[in-house]
């Protein structure tokens, strides 16, 4: 299911664009995405360092209510272990056939809800993804502020996240200019 959901979400600009194809790239982050399912920790560099680093990746799927888990999930969610000792709501996603029916603020809501999404600090979504304004509007209803802009993503840090992380986010960023109309 995360797969096939990150391949099309990726080809409609919801996630990176080279995720949808069958380039070495993706099929390594589709590798090591599948050993984070495994062992709940992701492999990376560290850019800064050039050192390899296991990062903890809780991950949850999501049943809207009246389903149960005998069916399919309609969404899931990965956190991403950051600095300060909290996280970002890394890769999230809703199935195609449930968008559009009112099961994007319960799956936010039920992802922070959970310990590590209780200690989420940071959110980013893709610029030009069609969901993007919808995206928006739900994190600022669970507490979350546009922070600022890169060349491709929108950054969001909840309201109370630690003012040193908020600062160094936004010193990363070009803030933005205007509400975010899409």
């Amino acid at each position: 299911m995360l797969r096939s959901l990150i391949r099309r979400s990726a080809a409609e600009g919801s996630f990176d664009r080279e995720l949808a194809g069958d380039t070495p790239q993706a099929e390594e982050f589709f590798a090591r995405l599948k050993r984070a399912l495994v062992t709940g920790y992701f492999v990376e560099t560290d850019a800064r360092t050039g050192r390899i680093d296991t990062v903890a990746v809780p991950g949850y799927v999501f049943w809207p209510d009246g389903r149960n888990t005998g069916s399919a999930p309609a969404g899931f969610g990965l956190f991403r272990a950051i600095e300060d000792g909290g996280y970002e709501l890394w890769l999230a996603g809703l199935e195609f056939a449930e968008r559009g029916g009112g099961h994007g603020r319960p799956l936010l809501a039920s992802l922070l809800a959970t310990p590590p999404g209780q200690k989420t600090w940071v959110v980013r979504i893709a610029r030009e993804s069609r969901y993007a304004a919808a995206v928006a509007h739900l994190l600022d209803g669970l507490g979350f502020d546009v922070i600022g802009d890169t060349e491709r993503l929108r950054w969001f840090v909840r309201r109370d996240a630690p003012p040193a992380l908020a600062a160094r986010i936004r010193g990363g960023t070009q803030a933005p200019s205007s509400p975010v109309i899409n």
